[in-house]
């Protein structure tokens, strides 16, 4: 296996050259991280290159790095990730991107190189907000288009912010705020006198 990684990482740094930010091995994968601006060139150059040849995009999603591991982010705040196969050269990368503005994230759309990323990109404007330049169909496709933000991004509100229901009155479906009263809730832990030995 290592072998096989020592040789993907080659043709990953001769192929891609300066457009690689950082290049990380970890648990038998590879993870380049690129720039927003060469994106796409580098998605290109994975999938066209002799000695990479990554023909299948097989995921695409979104990240949100507010309060990455618990602890404030310096830096850009949203990332798209996509899963690459090689079916002909039997190996995998990981290729990331960080939107470069939080207020508008963007990233060009892969769906001209793959046509895969077709709803995964719709997938992760939906829930994160992040806009694929390019992709030609861009709408809602988990939740309604009367939807209002995002709801995997970290400041989204857990109870959201509206809900629907059935208004018999009217005959149709309606809007209204939330009517769930957030609260937190917190286990009471109730032990024996004798528990595990203890007096």
């Amino acid at each position: 296996m290592t072998q096989k990684l020592d040789t993907l990482q080659s043709a990953l740094e001769a192929a891609l050259g300066d457009s690689i930010k950082t290049l990380v091995r970890s648990r038998g994968e590879i993870t380049v991280t690129v720039p927003a601006e060469r994106y796409l060139d580098a998605a290109r150059t994975l999938r066209d290159h002799a000695s990479l040849k990554f023909e299948q995009l097989v995921d695409l999603c979104g990240l949100d790095y507010a309060e990455y591991r618990n602890e404030p982010r310096d830096g850009v705040r949203f990332c798209v990730v996509t899963h690459l196969l090689s079916v002909s050269l039997n190996w995998r990368v990981r290729l990331k991107v960080f939107c470069a503005d939080d207020e508008l994230p963007s990233v060009p759309s892969l769906t001209d190189l793959w046509s895969s990323a077709n709803w995964f990109e719709r997938e992760a404007f939906d829930l994160y907000g992040i806009l694929f330049d390019g992709h030609v169909d861009l709408r809602r496709i988990l939740t309604d288009y009367g939807f209002i933000g995002h709801p995997m991004r970290k400041d989204f509100p857990t109870t959201g912010n509206v809900e629907m229901r059935y208004d018999a009155e009217s005959k149709r479906v309606i809007y209204q705020p939330v009517s769930v009263e957030p609260r937190e809730i917190t286990p009471r832990i109730v032990r024996e006198p004798n528990y595990g030995g203890l007096k």
